[in-house]
C-alpha cells in the first residue's frame, strides 16, 4: 500500500454483515484500538445520513468502515468526512484515473453523480467512519438515478482490492497530517476540489427549516458558509441540494 499502510492494525473482510458502522462501533465500545478496519461483501442494514438506506449488490460496491481515536479538539472531529472524502478523490485519480469532486457534507461525485456516501459517527472517544463506494454497479442496478459507479465512470481499474489498499494508505497518510496539525489542509484541500462552493444550494436542516442562497465558503471547522438575503449563515448540520440556475 505505502509506508503508511502499517497504520492500519487489523483489516478484517467478512461475506455479509447487517452494517460496518454499526459493527466497529460495537468494537469501539469494547475499547477496540485505532486502525482496525472491517469491510464487507455484502450490507443489509445499510445506513446513510439522516437514516436513509444504502444500497449495492454484493461485491459491486466496496463497503467499508474503520475506527479513529483522534487526539485534536473534539469540536474539529465534524471535519472527519471531509477527510475522507478528500482522501477518496486523491485516490480515485491516484488509482482509477477518475477526476472526483466533493459534495458537502460528505458525497463524492463523478459527473455530478455520486459515487460514494461518508458517514461518520462518535462512539466515546472514537469516531467510526464509513465509507460505501459504488465500484462495478451497471446503470441498471444503481439504487437512483442521481447516482454512478467507477465502471460508469470508465475507471481504469474496478479491483477492489487495489482501490480499498490505496484509499487506506490515502486516509492515514491524510489523517496523521489532520492528527498532528489540525484540520487546515484538509480544508483546503477540500475546497479546491468541491463542487458544492460557488453553486446554488437548498439546505435542509435537522429542525425542517429550509434556506436557499449561494454556498461561499467553508469554515475551520468544516460549516458550510451560505449567503443568502445579504447575509452569511453558518451551516454546521444539513442536507443540500446543488440547484441550477433556472431553480
Amino acid at each position: 500500500m505505502s509506508e503508511k499502510s502499517d497504520f492500519w492494525t487489523e483489516v478484517d473482510v467478512v461475506q455479509v454483515t447487517g452494517s460496518t458502522n454499526a459493527d466497529l462501533a460495537a468494537a469501539a465500545k469494547h475499547g477496540a484500538s485505532q486502525g482496525k478496519v472491517l469491510i464487507a461483501e455484502e450490507q443489509e442494514h445499510g445506513r446513510g445520513r439522516l437514516g436513509r438506506q444504502w444500497v449495492s449488490p454484493a461485491r459491486a460496491g466496496l463497503t467499508m468502515s474503520f475506527l479513529l481515536r483522534p487526539t485534536v479538539p473534539r469540536e474539529q472531529w465534524g471535519t472527519l468526512s471531509l477527510l475522507t472524502a478528500v482522501a477518496l478523490e486523491e485516490t480515485l485519480k491516484a488509482v482509477c484515473g477518475v477526476n472526483a469532486k466533493l459534495k458537502w457534507p460528505n458525497d463524492v461525485l463523478i459527473d455530478g453523480r455520486k459515487v460514494c456516501g461518508i458517514l461518520a459517527q462518535v462512539e466515546g472517544n472514537a469516531v467510526i467512519i464509513g465509507a460505501g463506494l459504488n465500484v462495478s454497479l451497471t446503470e441498471d442496478e444503481l439504487p437512483v438515478p442521481e447516482a454512478t459507479s467507477l465502471q460508469i465512470a470508465g475507471a481504469s481499474t474496478l479491483d477492489r482490492a487495489e482501490i480499498a489498499a490505496g484509499f487506506l494508505a490515502h486516509v492515514a497518510a491524510v489523517y496523521e497530517t489532520w492528527n498532528e496539525r489540525g484540520p487546515a489542509s484538509v480544508i483546503e484541500r477540500w475546497r479546491r476540489n468541491s463542487a458544492t462552493l460557488g453553486r446554488h444550494v437548498a439546505v435542509s436542516f435537522p429542525n425542517g427549516r429550509n434556506l436557499t442562497g449561494r454556498a461561499v465558503g467553508i469554515d475551520n471547522d468544516g460549516c458550510l458558509q451560505v449567503a443568502a438575503d445579504g447575509t452569511v449563515e453558518t451551516v454546521a448540520a444539513g442536507d443540500i441540494v446543488h440547484l441550477r440556475p433556472q431553480d
